[in-house]
């Protein structure tokens, strides 16, 4: 993934990134709030060795012996010949090896100072135990590890240099420290997630995700109206809507179409249901007859029509007759506003949708329409359910693609598009409906408005039954 891929995915998941940010510097500071405070004292301890001669070479041998017996001393520091003391000269109700724990004895390297470090509950604990500690870890080693046979006193010294002074401020939890600790957890297991919910939706969301997919244009992006059910014609009811507004951007792409030779139809369709076709279908063809273009409108869903209702037209007698010979075209067209838009609905609901959606007569019917009006569009149904709409669309120019962002799922579009390949049907281009109006994957629209004030008559059709030539007259 390139960086705007990233960029996208954390506009997309700001809010889960940000809430584990917080969440995680929150539960940083409660576990510091609920942790024990540990006070830590140090003192330290300078190492010599006395010598009867000043001379130099004696003092380099003392110093060298010093430097070498201090890395033995450092042990001594937390053994039990030091701590029994301690623990007496205090009263500390712990074991030697408990006391051990909470001390650390450290030299540096070629050095004669020993640092001692304890940790406790209690400041003033801690600040007396690393005293007791030191002045106990002289005597050890200067009255009884390193004491000569005899009276001769002890040639090493143990000198306090620092002693331990009482800490003002526990050493841990280090609050600060711990809710910046959580803070970057928050955000790396945020970022993670975000990055893992994008790698395992395959869901379309954006114009991007169609680009990604299919080499196919997009023609256009249709936001998502809650109301749409309730208005499904919004360039006709609300035609100053923006949404209204994106229909027209949709037509205009349409109209740029390079479509061999004069007919322009068109089967729109999706890879599966509830994908907003029969919507983007009726509100692309009044925004076509609009321009003052004439607009067949065709219903071939056969299997779930909804042009006749979405129209607000009578539906009983439509296409099903025409194809099965019981009815003339000319006759079961219908006008539908005071423009050059003509509604052809389904018909009857028929056993067998795909012969007759496949047959010579559909093929005849569609040459008849597409060279009486300008643009025939034939809604047909989902793809991967069903064969009707590839074997409608090798009648017609081609195909429109309709994709609904958060539903559609990238194999599945695929899936189709591959299927329209498979029969030599040619996509022009994908439409992205139900965009959200907010967001990364929001889609920009105008604020334009259109006046629709064309009014024509019905155009002749030649109807595919009649073999004398005579042209029909519309109802």
């Amino acid at each position: 993934m390139e960086l705007r891929d990233y960029l996208r995915i954390l506009h997309r998941n700001w809010i889960l990134v940000l809430s584990l940010t917080i969440l995680g510097g929150a539960g940083a500071y409660g576990w510091s709030l609920l942790q024990t405070p540990t006070y830590e004292a140090s003192t330290q301890l300078y190492v010599s060795v006395r010598s009867d001669s000043s001379g130099v070479s004696e003092l380099v041998q003392g110093t060298s012996f010093a430097r070498q017996a201090v890395v033995s001393f450092v042990d001594v520091v937390d053994s039990a010949l030091v701590l029994d003391r301690v623990i007496n000269d205090l009263d500390l109700d712990v074991s030697a090896q408990e006391l051990a724990r909470t001390i650390d004895a450290s030299s540096p390297t070629n050095s004669v100072i020993i640092s001692i470090k304890v940790s406790n509950t209690t400041a003033d604990q801690a600040a007396a135990i690393a005293n007791s500690v030191g002045s106990n870890f002289a005597d050890v080693v200067v009255n009884r590890l390193e004491k000569p046979d005899g009276e001769a006193p002890s040639l090493v010294r143990v000198e306090t240099i620092a002693p331990a002074l009482v800490p003002t401020s526990p050493a841990s939890p280090h609050i600060p420290l711990n809710v910046i600790v959580g803070v970057v957890i928050g955000l790396a297991l945020g970022l993670g997630i975000a990055v893992l919910r994008s790698v395992l939706d395959t869901r379309i969301h954006s114009l991007h995700d169609i680009e990604a997919t299919t080499d196919a244009p997009v023609l256009g992006g249709i936001a998502l109206d809650p109301e749409a059910k309730k208005r499904p014609l919004i360039v006709h009811a609300d035609p100053r809507n923006p949404r209204a507004e994106s229909f027209r951007s949709l037509r205009t792409n349409l109209q740029f179409i390079d479509v061999d030779g004069d007919s322009r139809s068109f089967v729109v369709s999706s890879a599966g249901p509830g994908e907003g076709k029969s919507t983007t279908i009726v509100n692309l063809a009044i925004a076509l007859a609009e321009t003052g273009a004439r607009v067949a409108l065709v219903d071939g869903d056969l299997r779930l029509p909804r042009i006749a209702d979405y129209m607000g037209i009578e539906g009983g007698v439509g296409l099903t007759d025409v194809l099965i010979g019981q009815a003339e075209l000319v006759d079961v067209l219908q006008q539908w506003g005071t423009g050059k838009l003509f509604v052809l609905p389904s018909g009857r609901t028929p056993p067998n949708p795909s012969e007759l959606l496949g047959s010579q007569s559909m093929q005849r019917t569609l040459e008849a329409l597409a060279s009486a009006f300008d643009y025939v569009l034939v809604d047909a149904p989902p793809l991967l359910l069903v064969t009707d709409a590839a074997v409608v669309s090798r009648f017609t120019s081609g195909a429109l693609m309709v994709a609904a962002s958060g539903t559609t799922k990238k194999p599945q579009l695929t899936a189709a598009v591959e299927k329209l390949d498979a029969i030599g049907s040619r996509l022009f281009g994908v439409i992205v409906t139900m965009l959200p109006s907010k967001g990364p994957d929001s889609y920009g629209y105008g604020a334009y408005s259109y006046a629709n004030t064309q009014t024509e008559s019905k155009p002749a059709l030649r109807s595919d039954r009649r073999k004398d030539g005579q042209e029909g007259s519309s109802k």
